[in-house]
C-alpha cells in the first residue's frame, strides 16, 4: 500500500481500491490507521454504496447511529448533507456515538456531491494532545473514567444514551495512549470531580486537543473517501463558507475496543 503521510496527521494512499479488500490490504490498513489516524483514499469515482458497504463490511460488523438518515436501499449508510436546510449545519469536534458501551472504532465519508467552495473535514491528533500534556496533569488523570450522553437525537426508551470512557485510552494495536475526547456537551462527568471542575477540565483538554497545530483539514475533491480511526482522533465539519451542495454518505465500523 502507497502511503504518503500528511502533516500534522494521517496519510494519503493512492493505490486502494474502495471495495470488498482482500485479508492483507485490511490488516494493512487497520495498522496505517491505528498509526496515523486519517487515510484519505482518492481518485474512487468508480465507488457507489455497494462498493462502499464492502468495503466497510471488510473492517468489520457495521454500526447506525439511530435518528440519523439512512441512504435509501443502503440501511448501514447515512446522509450528510447541507442540501434544503436554511442555516448551515452546525459541528463541534466530537467521537461518533461515544455514549454507547462499544463505540464505533471506524468511520467512514464518501464525496457524493463537493461543494465548488468550502466543506473542508478537520481531525484532531488525540495520540498528540495526550503526549503533550504537562506531566503533573497527566499524572493527576491517570485512570479516571468520563460519562458520555447523547446530544441532539431521539434514541427512545430502549437505546443506549450513556457510558463510561478510559479519559486515557490505550490503543490496542499502536500500543499508543491518546486523549479520548468528544465535544464537551457530551462528556458530563469526570471520576472524582465536581460538575464545575469536571466541566472545566473538559474544556481544557478539548482546548488543547484542538489547537490549530494539531489539526489535518481535508479539502473534498471529487472521488475521496475519508476513513478515520475514532480511538486516536477527533472531527468536525467546517460548514463556514460553504457554497454549492456538501452530500457524504456515511458508514461506521463497530468494536472491539
Amino acid at each position: 500500500m502507497d502511503a504518503a503521510l500528511t502533516r500534522p496527521l494521517g496519510a494519503r494512499v493512492s493505490d486502494l481500491r474502495v471495495d470488498a479488500l482482500n485479508d492483507a490490504d485490511r490488516d494493512e490498513l487497520v495498522g496505517l490507521l491505528a498509526r496515523v489516524g486519517v487515510v484519505v483514499v482518492p481518485g474512487q469515482h468508480h465507488t457507489d454504496d455497494s462498493a462502499f458497504t464492502r468495503f466497510l463490511h471488510s473492517l468489520g460488523p457495521m454500526m447506525f447511529t439511530v435518528g440519523e438518515t439512512p441512504v435509501p436501499d443502503h440501511p448501514d449508510l447515512n446522509v450528510i448533507s447541507n442540501i434544503g436546510r436554511a442555516t448551515p449545519p452546525r459541528s463541534s469536534f466530537h467521537v461518533d456515538t461515544s455514549y454507547v458501551a462499544r463505540p464505533p472504532v471506524y468511520t467512514a465519508l464518501r464525496a457524493v456531491d463537493v461543494p465548488r467552495c468550502g466543506g473542508q473535514t478537520l481531525f484532531s491528533d488525540q495520540y498528540a494532545a495526550y503526549d503533550t500534556l504537562p506531566t503533573e496533569l497527566r499524572r493527576s488523570l491517570t485512570g479516571c473514567q468520563v460519562t458520555h450522553v447523547v446530544t441532539g437525537l431521539d434514541l427512545g426508551d430502549d437505546a443506549e444514551t450513556t457510558a463510561r470512557h478510559p479519559l486515557f485510552l490505550r490503543h490496542p494495536i499502536s500500543a499508543r495512549t491518546a486523549l479520548y475526547l468528544s465535544t464537551p456537551q457530551r462528556c458530563v462527568a469526570v471520576d472524582g470531580m465536581t460538575p464545575d471542575e469536571s466541566a472545566a477540565i473538559v474544556t481544557h483538554l478539548y482546548e488543547h486537543s484542538t489547537r490549530e497545530t494539531n489539526l489535518l483539514r481535508h479539502q473534498w475533491a471529487a472521488g475521496d473517501v475519508v476513513i478515520w480511526d475514532n480511538r486516536c482522533v477527533m472531527h468536525r465539519a467546517d460548514h463556514s463558507g460553504v457554497v454549492g451542495d456538501r452530500v457524504m454518505h456515511r458508514g461506521m465500523v463497530a468494536g472491539p475496543w
